[in-house]
């Protein structure tokens, strides 16, 4: 039973902690993107699309999915701390 509560308040904490750190990238992406808007200034591109824009990149590239090893490291410190022990 205790490794059973170990495992839900575990994942609980991780995603709490996956949560933060994925609100704080995008925060960082997007104040990077704001900043290269009002370096170039392109002619025609609104801050507003430029910014939109930049995100959908960030959604689909490797930073957000390197956030998931949030989840990934602990799981296997974890076991292998188990399987050293036993």
């Amino acid at each position: 039973m205790n490794f059973v509560r170990l495992v839900v308040f575990g994942f609980l904490f991780l995603s709490v902690v996956y949560i933060c750190v994925s609100l704080y990238s995008r925060s960082v992406r997007r104040e990077k993107l704001e900043a290269e808007w009002e370096e170039t200034r392109p002619e025609g591109i609104h801050r507003d699309a430029f910014v939109k824009e930049g995100m959908k990149e960030y959604e689909t590239g490797l930073r957000k999915r390197l956030i998931l090893l949030v989840y990934i490291i602990p799981l296997i410190a974890v076991g292998a701390i188990i399987y050293f022990v036993n």
